[in-house]
């Protein structure tokens, strides 16, 4: 079945996440494979916003992160807990947004044209699932905005999908 998502780009930031988590919620389906709703989920963020370069999930093993479902170019495939921004993400429990990559202590570039980058951490049951990483080639695009809202998505792909 071809699935369709409906896009406002000339809405202001927050009416653009409203309307996409809606679509969200009829999008992924609890009886889907995981990574068939990682994936649709991955790809609905990348269709949506245009500042988005780079989209996807790390995956925890209980060990490192490796990389999971995505849109964009080739990544890195593992990542330590503690390393880069996904993994300061992950260990520190918290989302971060970097305005600059090239500024942040470790900073992992799997791709040099990265410039700035959210990274949220994901739990099932207060326990590390993995986390959702944005990259995007323009400095500071990320804000409190989308942290808001992507923080809500992951809550929503916690509690109903994993």
């Amino acid at each position: 079945m071809a699935e369709t998502l409906q896009i406002n780009s000339s809405a202001a930031l927050d009416e653009q996440y409203i309307l996409l988590i809606k679509q969200i919620k009829s999008l992924l389906n609890k009886n889907d494979h995981l990574i068939t709703n990682l994936a649709n989920l991955a790809a609905a963020l990348k269709q949506t916003f245009s500042k988005i370069s780079w989209v996807g999930f790390y995956l925890f093993d209980g060990e490192k992160l490796y990389l999971g479902p995505f849109q964009g170019k080739i990544a890195c495939t593992e990542i330590k807990i503690g390393s880069g921004v996904c993994g300061t993400a992950a260990q520190k429990r918290e989302t971060i947004i970097v305005y600059d990559v090239d500024k942040f202590p470790g900073h992992i570039a799997c791709d040099v044209e990265s410039k700035s980058e959210i990274v949220v951490p994901i739990f099932k049951n207060d326990k590390l699932f993995g986390v959702l990483d944005l990259d995007s080639t323009e400095y500071g695009t990320f804000n409190e905005t989308d942290k808001k809202f992507l923080e809500e998505l992951t809550d929503y792909l916690s509690k109903e999908i994993i």
